[in-house]
């Protein structure tokens, strides 16, 4: 087993890996730049060095002052969490030539699945459902017109780089097609290099469901049930449950499998995640693999009692898995509290906190990095705080996520809690009867600010 591990990572899910090395007896170095010189994972890590100012680039980015830190302090491992270099095939190679292991999947499988275009011929082979769609990057206009007249309306321009939703646009007839193509190529050029573009039929009504899985060195695979991310603003995810109200035992089984069947493709190793699209027949299609951990991780630890953390360190260690997959007892929803004004289109609003009351009680969970009188600074993601409930049923998970919700108190900046109050009392979420459009009919009701 790994006797230090420094961690490339900042904020909750660093201070989430730290939980889990202290309980496992290794010792832990934490990375920060000069904006989070206060901020708790520095203060809970064994040891703790500076890699650069606020910028990302100069610093979580920077990998040159990263392997620097972890060989200076005599690391064996890095951990990357989620953003930032956690599927940066070029970082784990660094980890590689440096003889420090990469908590995560090798290179080659993190290129495999990190460019859609490769990712979704090899899910084709693999016999996995995948959605309509051109058969590479498409190389002009007069191409893309014709492969969506084939395939038919409403069709999805998407970046083959993509992520967080940059680079997609829906597109509805012919006519809107050639603005839509202009304004993904240049906006997945800004912001992955890459104005590769690939289009798939719209998938209309969907669910966005993905399966955990995990696989060891020894060629092991298994899946750990489902999550249902469809509440989601702008392809950015605001609640996430397990499992999902919408599908049942088969779909869940099959889904499963065919989850296994996806990253046995890439002999995957390590935690990582599948993500389908679930149309309103059940039909369901390969979206992207995310070789990583996810936000959104502990949902799945809830329902099947498993730490994730845990196993992709035993994994990395070398451990094997027992090969035997999961299903999901009870019901866990995660809410993430996000430093922003719902009131206001959801505005960032980082700052200092001047006074803060997590919630607490049986079945409540709170994964948090940051206290009274901590800033929150303006140059990172706005998660300031995820919110994870357990209960034997669905709406006995909704009834205690209100309770906790209603005690989390944030006084310095706005969150997104009001958001998840309301929608915790909406009767479409309350129904399960949703899809990945609800947010656009959802109104914020300015009567219970």
């Amino acid at each position: 087993m790994f006797k230090k591990i420094l961690i490339a990572n900042r904020g909750e899910i660093a201070l989430r890996v730290i939980r889990t090395c202290k309980e496992m007896d290794i010792k832990t170095v934490a990375v920060y730049s000069t904006a989070d010189k206060s901020s708790l994972h520095v203060t809970f890590a064994d040891e703790a060095i500076c890699i650069g100012p606020p910028s990302s680039t100069e610093s979580y980015l920077n990998v040159a002052a990263i392997m620097a830190a972890a060989e200076i302090t005599n690391c064996d491992a890095i951990h990357p969490g989620y953003g930032f270099l956690a599927e940066n095939a070029e970082f784990a190679e660094s980890c590689e030539d440096h003889d420090i292991k990469f908590i995560g999947p090798t290179a080659d499988m993190i290129r495999a699945m990190g460019d859609k275009i490769t990712a979704k011929e090899t899910m084709i082979k693999a016999q996995v459902p995948v959605i309509p769609g051109s058969d590479g990057l498409v190389n002009s206009i007069a191409e893309g017109l014709k492969i969506a007249k084939k395939i038919k309306y409403p069709i999805i321009l998407k970046a083959t780089a993509g992520g967080g939703g940059r680079g997609m646009r829906i597109v509805r007839e012919s006519s809107e097609f050639e603005k839509n193509w202009n304004s993904a190529k240049q906006e997945s050029g800004a912001a992955f290099g890459n104005d590769g573009i690939y289009i798939e039929k719209f998938v209309e009504e969907p669910r966005h469901i993905e399966i955990q899985v995990a696989g060891d060195q020894y060629g092991n695979i298994c899946h750990l049930s489902e999550r249902d991310c469809s509440i989601q603003r702008r392809h950015q995810k605001l609640l996430e449950e397990s499992p999902s109200p919408f599908i049942d035992e088969d779909i869940r089984k099959a889904m499963g499998d065919a989850a296994i069947k996806a990253a046995a493709a890439i002999n995957y190793e390590s935690v990582g995640t599948v993500e389908f699209l679930v149309d309103k027949n059940k039909d369901f299609y390969f979206m992207e693999m995310n070789t990583r951990i996810q936000v959104e991780h502990p949902v799945t630890e809830e329902v099947v009692g498993v730490d994730l953390i845990k196993e992709q360190i035993k994994i990395a260690a070398g451990v094997p898995i027992s090969g035997k997959s999961y299903f999901p007892s009870g019901h866990s929803i995660e809410c993430r509290i996000n430093a922003e004004d719902p009131y206001n289109d959801f505005r960032p609003s980082p700052g200092k906190i001047e006074a803060l009351h997590t919630s607490k009680g049986h079945g409540v969970r709170v994964d948090t990095h940051v206290y009274a009188q901590y800033t929150i600074p303006p140059y990172y993601d706005s998660l300031i705080a995820k919110v994870i409930v357990k209960a034997p049923t669905r709406d006995e998970a909704i009834a205690k996520m209100k309770r906790a919700l209603g005690e989390f108190k944030v006084d310095g900046v706005k969150t997104t809690i009001p958001f998840h109050l309301q929608l915790m009392d909406n009767e479409k979420f309350k129904s399960g009867k949703f899809t990945t459009d609800f947010i656009n009919e959802f109104e914020m009701d300015p009567e219970q600010k």
